[in-house]
């Protein structure tokens, strides 16, 4: 078994120039993985488009039809933010798809693990909304695909975009099949991912927000992962690991201002890819959403691919760490292990 990656150039038909989320950033880590001669490593999972039935578990027949009429009348926007181009209703069909593809060839034994590289992004996105650059909410159709289609009751979602995905979250919120656990900017758009959102009825306690004040950085970020995300998934057992992939952490991102480095990226997937050794039996993908300094973003995924394949001792980082001075956070992770019951005479 290999390391697989979704790629269409389809997800090059939704862009509009000058936007933050457009097609330069795909392009931008293609020609990377092209330069760093990681490709060849990789098998290709082809995408396909995502069937409706399975979209309409997670978001509502009229926001979809309002997207699919939005762009067969050439466009517009659903936000502000938001942009759909003529082929963008096709586009994400497929975004969502791809990775659905990629989470079947891992459940199938065919790859150990994948990266859908996937556009437009998805953890924004409500259901019955879009927002914040998203359509469609490609990681909660795949986990949604692997719980009705596949059989799995136990699904970890991590998810390291610097923005909240208030999308993933909403689709779980009440059920204990999936436990999301998101890091993020705090206070930051879009505004939700408070630590006491904790999930409603049977998914009280299966949504664990670490809301991040600005200014935190690899080693704040590597104890959240240590102290918290690690003991949730030795209690929980997860049966696969899917990840929103955000490079926006990262220092010298436009859009935020957290202080993760390349190198500390890398720390983290790492410690991703023992979390499925241990629990989901290798079984790991991930899913593209945001970063938006596109060199940052090109080398983040190329160290992401090199940890996938095992080859974590080739991580590049020619940005280096943080400039600034990193801001703690150990009250804060001490504070969620006490509210998680994560303390050391009870976890």
């Amino acid at each position: 078994m290999t390391t697989g990656y979704v790629y269409d150039p389809i997800y090059l038909e939704h862009d509009m120039p000058g936007h933050p989320e457009s097609k330069e950033r795909l392009l931008w880590i293609l020609n990377h993985l092209h330069q760093s001669g990681l490709l060849p490593a990789l098998t290709p999972v082809p995408a396909k488009s995502v069937s409706l039935d399975l979209l309409r578990h997670v978001h509502a027949e009229s926001y979809c039809q309002q997207v699919e009429r939005l762009a067969a009348r050439g466009g517009g926007f659903l936000d502000p933010d938001t942009y759909v181009g003529p082929r963008s209703y096709e586009v994400a069909l497929m975004a969502a798809g791809g990775l659905v593809e990629a989470v079947a060839a891992v459940l199938d034994g065919k790859l150990r693990n994948a990266f859908a590289l996937v556009r437009p992004p998805g953890h924004h996105a409500l259901h019955s909304r879009g927002m914040g650059f998203c359509l469609f909410n490609n990681v909660a159709v795949a986990a949604r695909y692997a719980l009705n289609e596949r059989g799995l009751k136990r699904i970890l979602i991590v998810d390291f975009d610097v923005h909240h995905g208030n999308g993933t979250q909403e689709a779980f919120y009440e059920t204990s099949e999936v436990l999301y656990f998101s890091t993020h900017q705090y206070p930051h758009y879009p505004g939700t991912g408070h630590w006491r959102e904790t999930g409603a009825g049977p998914g009280e306690g299966y949504t664990a927000n670490v809301p991040l004040p600005p200014g935190v950085g690899d080693a704040g970020f590597q104890m959240v992962f240590e102290e918290l995300l690690r003991p949730l998934a030795a209690r929980y057992r997860p049966e696969l690991l899917l990840v929103s992939a955000g490079y926006d952490a990262h220092w010298d991102d436009p859009l935020a201002s957290l202080h993760l480095s390349l190198a500390g990226y890398a720390r983290l997937c790492r410690i991703l890819y023992t979390i499925a050794n241990e629990w989901c039996a290798g079984r790991l993908v991930f899913t593209l959403e945001g970063g938006y300094h596109l060199s940052v973003l090109a080398h983040g995924v190329a160290n992401t691919f090199r940890v996938l394949l095992g080859r974590g001792d080739e991580i590049t980082d020619p940005f280096g760490p943080s400039p600034h001075a990193e801001r703690p956070n150990a009250d804060l992770v001490m504070r969620l292990k006490e509210a998680w019951h994560l303390t050391a005479a009870n976890a």
